[in-house]
């Protein structure tokens, strides 16, 4: 099933958790290199430039924190986290899963002034990182210039996914995510935002949480 930010927002709403506050950690490491696929197989330059600074908040995913997780990474600084959990009623609680993935866990950027969302989605232990998020991506609506490359994210091989989709204006809105494999199965950490201006100014958390994640 696919779901809209929309759909999963309002589910969210009524199931998420409250979140405490976390001990500032150490600054990321810097962003490495990396080789870019089309999903046709063709070679793309990776990006260079390294991500804007971001101020470090608390971290995630380890014990005492809102979201057990089997990873843990650093959150930018304001960014509100909340579990996402199973709802009682089947139809609802169908909104948390797109493809493979299961949403465990949401990351908010409003209290830090944009709109936006760090999601967290694990799948299954049977399948493999890049067709998790081949099945991730195709379920949902509108999406064009699907490109995967090979990253990492903290000290971890890892599989980057950008791809862009069509609002409700016919606008279209870029989108990111990368992929781990982890013991319980592969974790996905998916960059979220209301236009492609609020999604530049998010991509430094998202840098921050890929390159200070750590297997739990």
């Amino acid at each position: 099933m696919a779901v809209t930010p929309a759909a999963l927002a309002l589910l969210t709403a009524g199931l998420l958790t409250a979140c405490g506050t976390e001990a500032k950690p150490s600054e990321p490491a810097a962003q490495p290199k990396a080789t870019a696929t089309t999903t046709a197989g063709t070679p793309t330059p990776a990006a260079s430039s390294a991500p804007a600074a971001v101020e470090a908040g608390g971290s995630l995913g380890g014990p005492g924190t809102v979201c057990d997780l089997p990873v843990s990474f650093t959150l930018a600084a304001d960014w509100e986290p909340k579990a996402i959990k199973k709802a009682d009623d089947p139809d609802l609680d169908e909104l948390r899963h797109q493809g493979p993935a299961t949403a465990v866990c949401e990351v908010d950027a409003k209290p830090a002034g944009n709109i936006g969302f760090l999601r967290v989605w694990t799948a299954p232990k049977d399948i493999r990182v890049r067709p998790a998020l081949e099945g991730f991506v195709k379920a949902e609506h509108k999406t064009s210039d699907i490109t995967y490359r090979d990253v990492k994210a903290g000290a971890l091989a890892a599989v980057e996914l950008t791809y862009t989709v069509r609002d409700f204006d016919g606008e279209t809105v870029p989108k990111r995510a990368f992929a781990v494999a982890t013991p319980q199965g592969p974790v996905i950490v998916h960059l979220g935002g209301f236009d492609a201006q609020e999604h530049r100014e998010l991509l430094p958390a998202y840098e921050l949480a890929r390159t200070s994640l750590k297997l739990r």
